[in-house]
């Protein structure tokens, strides 16, 4: 019975945080469920459970998943989804600009303070380092098709930044590039083969 309280409470916190995010009162959340704001004002006290249907249409309404009005949040608030992604692209583009902010930098002082030749090379090496940078973040947040994009991006541009600056240097390795080509097939291979691990164990769990 305790466990039951302690899941009406959590949910009465969830679904009176999301309302508010959303700028709703208890009654305009109450027509948009077909039910009282009595109930609405119950739920959120913790004093009684909605049934799985109206949760569902709870997650639907404010765009979160019925996981995250069933679990606590100490350290952050429930957040749409949408939210989420949008703060996570941003994360990511700071995190891709400032590796072009540092290619930048060292352009401008390696051209004042050296005669390095090429040093327009460090805006090339910006493209492996961004692409990287999006390889983290993806297998961090499981974006699982941005993880394989940036895996390939990352394997060619790397080919190319080799190739290219090892001509630069009176070397021509273009085949090089033929490297290039096993290893995408063994990262496609890889990302289908965990998938499906995955899935396989998912179900066997079921």
């Amino acid at each position: 019975m305790e466990e039951q309280d302690k899941l009406a409470v959590t949910i009465g916190q969830n679904l009176a945080r999301l309302r508010k995010m959303a700028n709703m009162t208890q009654l305009d959340l109450a027509e948009k469920l077909n039910y009282s704001d009595k109930s609405i004002s119950k739920w959120e006290q913790g004093n009684g459970i909605p049934d799985i249907h109206i949760l569902v249409r709870i997650a639907e309404l404010f765009d979160v998943t019925v996981d995250d009005l069933v679990k606590e949040h100490p350290e952050k608030e429930v957040l749409p989804r949408n939210t989420k992604l949008l703060r996570r692209v941003i994360i990511l583009m700071l995190s891709v600009g400032l590796c072009w902010l540092v290619a930048v930098v060292g352009f401008v002082l390696f051209h004042i303070f050296s005669d390095m030749p090429h040093v327009w090379l460090a805006f090339l090496f910006a493209v492996p380092a961004s692409a990287i940078v999006v390889l983290v973040f993806s297998c961090i947040w499981s974006w699982k098709w941005v993880r394989i994009v940036s895996l390939s991006v990352l394997i060619w541009t790397a080919l190319t930044v080799v190739t290219v600056t090892a001509y630069l240097y009176g070397h021509a390795i273009w085949l090089v590039f033929l490297i290039g080509v096993p290893l995408q097939v063994l990262a496609l291979f890889f990302f289908v083969w965990w998938k499906r691990a995955h899935t396989f164990h998912f179900f066997r769990r079921k």
